[in-house]
């Protein structure tokens, strides 16, 4: 019973304690998404109905394909995905990755490309770039996600061309 007690005494405090926080914090509402879209000029969207409303629509919307995107009013402004999306790419598909940067063309290799902002009509130098690059990592034997996009991102300031025409 006692530990019942103290139970209840913790959650209690755990719930005011997260109104405190709640309160410094503005009501954005149920989140991003296609509900919120829907409601966004609604002149009642901070009432329960309509939130549970948009919370239902983001739910069926694709809100994970929103945020993932940065779409439908889901953003971070950017601040994950401009810092590591190459590398997760380049870690995700690091085999690929390597063998394409060792034949000098390939998919992923255009994609990482992309990635880095290099545009399409410099692909082909970034290529040469790149099958140079793996030469030299795999000389020294570090292939990691990470060195190639190091690497990478060396080969593109070293070329004025690739520098000038890259959008990072």
């Amino acid at each position: 019973m006692n530990k019942l007690i103290m139970l209840a005494v913790a959650a209690a405090f755990a719930m005011q304690g997260g109104l405190v926080l709640a309160a410094g914090t503005p009501d954005t509402g149920p989140g991003c998404g296609l509900g919120k879209l829907v409601f966004q000029n609604h002149l009642n969207s901070k009432t329960k109905g309509a939130q549970v409303v948009m919370a239902t629509l983001n739910g069926i919307g694709g809100q994970t394909f929103a945020i993932s995107t940065g779409t439908s009013g889901c953003t971070d402004d950017g601040r994950i995905w401009a810092e590591q999306k190459t590398t997760m790419f380049a870690e995700l598909n690091s085999d690929a990755l390597a063998q394409e940067m060792a034949q000098g063309h390939g998919e992923h290799l255009a994609s990482i490309a992309t990635l880095l902002g290099v545009p399409p009509q410099h692909h082909a130098a970034f290529f040469g770039m790149a099958q140079s690059q793996y030469t030299s990592l795999a000389q020294a034997g570090n292939l990691s996600a990470g060195a190639m996009v190091k690497a990478l991102n060396d080969g593109i300031a070293a070329d004025s061309a690739l520098a000038k025409g890259a959008l990072n």
